[in-house]
């Protein structure tokens, strides 16, 4: 159970070199996975279909966020919503409190997105268990780009964002959707920073003048996630040089 002074030892472990090492070695611990909302079907890959995932699973959990349970415990408010971290199993299970429904967990995945939270899962294929919804002033993996320096400290969708200007009405809803700052006002409308875009597709689900949309990335610059952790486990021994 976290308390202050658990939060505030986090807190300090991370500023102080904790995130780097954390977050640093590759592959990263999480890869982004866009809002499914964004993209059409025919072009979403397989392995980033979280709603795939959901309908082939039989158990399900949510629980808090504990990156916003932490800062809220330093004395940093979130406007997010705290209860939508969700777990999922394709092995039955006896019940347990915090157990969904597969239908619960669709809605909660929907309502994420509207929300604008980042969906992120584990940085493989084969095993994947849980979707975190993220905001980039509470996510210790979306900090390590926002406040840290670090933008490898995840793994980013295999799509990119781009606004139309012909459409555009400069809303702003993109950039205060965007939560690694990768949409700013150029002229009279917006524009994305490509290489900062992480593909999370927010600025899609967000946009009511259909202006911005995800576009795949060119079959070269496809990065395909480790096979399973034990793959991932043997890659990140090897680039630390431990393997």
């Amino acid at each position: 159970m976290m308390d202050q002074e658990l939060a505030r030892l986090v807190e300090d472990y991370m500023i102080n070199g904790g995130a780097a090492g954390i977050m640093k070695p590759l592959p990263a611990l999480h890869r982004v996975v866009p809002a499914q909302s964004a993209l059409k079907s025919e072009w979403i890959l397989p392995y980033d279909d979280v709603r795939a995932l959901l309908l082939s699973s039989k158990t399900f959990h949510v629980r808090d966020c504990m990156c916003r349970v932490e800062q809220e415990l330093i004395g940093r408010h979130c406007e997010f919503p705290v209860k939508v971290c969700l777990s999922f199993s394709s092995t039955p299970r006896a019940a347990a409190p915090g157990d969904v429904s597969q239908e619960e967990a669709l809605a909660l995945l929907a309502y994420t997105e509207e929300a604008g939270l980042v969906h992120t899962v584990s940085n493989i294929i084969d095993g994947v268990g849980y979707v975190c919804n993220c905001c980039g002033c509470c996510c210790g993996i979306l900090r390590g780009i926002t406040q840290w320096g670090m933008p490898d400290s995840v793994a980013y969708a295999n799509y990119y964002s781009v606004i139309d200007a012909e459409v555009c009405t400069a809303c702003g809803v993109c950039a205060e959707r965007c939560h690694v700052k990768a949409i700013s006002e150029q002229g009279s409308v917006y524009a994305v920073n490509r290489e900062r875009c992480i593909g999370c597709g927010l600025c899609v689900s967000g946009c009511t003048s259909g202006a911005a949309s995800l576009v795949r990335k060119p079959e070269l610059e496809i990065v395909r996630p480790p096979a399973d952790f034990a793959t991932w486990e043997q890659e990140r021994l090897r680039n630390r040089g431990l393997g």
